[in-house]
């Protein structure tokens, strides 16, 4: 009769050293290296909500981790002190998976406070600009991702209304945003045109590099037409999006920079067309932003990476931290007798997506790809580039030089048209 509880007590404690203890273990390890992580992130300043940022309400959240492991940016949230907490905000791009997962409905994905930011403009709850009539859809407003420019196209049509005479309204940008609002827009009886600098479609994903997957989620695109992947090919995507404008007949004229917007009377005008409303869907890209260095101008330095394939048995350099000159660092290196070298200014990578940091980390374990952080071009010539690398002066063997500093977005324009940005 004794035996029975003493073999039940050991089965007991055989189950608590196998399962419970080592589980406690790693918890205890993930609880304390979320805590390591905040303090980095606190200090580098990248936890406070600069653009799309979720929002949790700590006296709702359970502590459960459900947003954490949804996350797809990898360490954007963690767990400190029982609670969800933002660790590296800066990598938020809006996804709303941690929204979706929260089983208490404690997490909010929204805007920061777009007062603070200069380089955004000030918008209402419609996305219209401190200047009625003219509205900003898309990432120009701080909002990034292919879902939130296409609900945005749509909603702000429902803002407008037909006026039976004249242009309704000029949509700027034939990207995902600009898109979705002249569907909308021919749905609702609107008089529209689409104007595209580029001579295609496509806005900044034409500026992905070829077969890049883009990471999108289901979202309607207009009525009767969804998207239903959570990603696409680029090619795949603007063949789709090439399809809609031809089966709806959408007015989009191609080579078409739209140069100057101006109040005339109740419109505006817009380079040579009088429209009542005006959308801005132009993407933040712009012009891509230059280092200002010697020997910049050479046919060797280039902005964008199309294809990589044809990049073989070269020295490149690639400058940038983001998750453009990461994708184009490891496309490169991926080449037979590539050498491929990335020049960042800053002492580590933080703004990157979590695949492209895995993959980014299996190419410096192998060897693939060289990492100077702390380092800045001086100098380019024919054979070779200079950098400073804190205190010291390095001149690396070069062939190639690929810049992924960002872009110059169209502020100027916005900004004689009246629109007010914050800060």
């Amino acid at each position: 009769m004794i035996a029975e509880p003493v073999l039940l007590w050991g089965a007991a404690i055989a189950i608590s050293a196998t399962v419970v203890v080592p589980y406690a273990i790693q918890f205890r390890r993930r609880i304390a290296h979320d805590r390591e992580r905040k303090a980095e992130a606190s200090a580098l300043g990248i936890d406070k909500p600069s653009a799309q940022f979720p929002y949790i309400d700590p006296a709702r959240c359970i502590g459960c981790g459900a947003c954490v492991r949804v996350c797809p940016e990898g360490d954007v949230l963690g767990i400190v002190g029982g609670t969800a907490v933002v660790v590296n905000g800066l990598r938020c791009v809006g996804h709303a998976r941690c929204e979706e997962a929260c089983p208490v409905g404690a997490i909010e994905v929204g805007l920061g406070d777009m007062k603070s930011r200069a380089d955004v403009p000030l918008l209402d709850a419609n996305y219209q600009t401190s200047v009625p009539g003219i509205y900003v859809v898309g990432e120009l407003g701080g909002l990034s991702l292919v879902r939130n420019a296409v609900k945005q196209g749509r909603e702000v049509m429902r803002n407008i209304q037909p006026s039976g005479a004249g242009l309704d309204v000029a949509i700027i940008g034939a990207g995902p945003a600009g898109l979705s609002a002249a569907l909308e827009a021919a749905a609702r009886g609107l008089s529209y045109v689409v104007l595209e600098k580029e001579a295609t479609l496509g806005g900044s994903l034409l500026h992905y590099p070829r077969r890049k997957m883009v990471l999108l989620q289901p979202v309607q695109l207009a009525e009767g037409v969804t998207l239903d992947r959570d990603e696409y090919q680029k090619e795949r995507l603007l063949e789709m999006f090439e399809s809609l404008v031809a089966r709806h007949a959408l007015e989009v004229r191609f080579s078409s920079p739209v140069e100057r917007i101006e109040r005339d009377g109740d419109a505006f005008l817009v380079n040579d067309l009088r429209a009542r409303n005006v959308v801005l869907a132009l993407g933040r890209r712009g012009s891509p932003r230059k280092l200002g260095i010697p020997g910049e101008e050479l046919p060797k330095v280039m902005y964008r990476l199309m294809d990589a394939e044809s990049y073989r048995d070269t020295r490149v350099l690639v400058v940038g931290g983001g998750d453009s000159a990461v994708e184009a660092a490891i496309g490169l290196a991926l080449q037979p007798g590539n050498r491929v070298t990335l020049s960042y200014r800053r002492e580590k990578l933080v703004r990157i997506k979590k695949k492209n940091e895995d993959a980014f980390a299996k190419m410096l374990a192998t060897g693939r790809i060289e990492t100077l952080f702390n380092s800045q071009p001086l100098s380019i010539d024919e054979t070779a580039v200079r950098l400073q690398i804190g205190e010291e002066i390095r001149e690396l063997p070069n062939d190639y030089v690929f810049v992924f500093a960002g872009g110059v977005p169209p502020f100027d324009l916005l900004k004689k048209a009246g629109v007010a940005f914050g800060a």
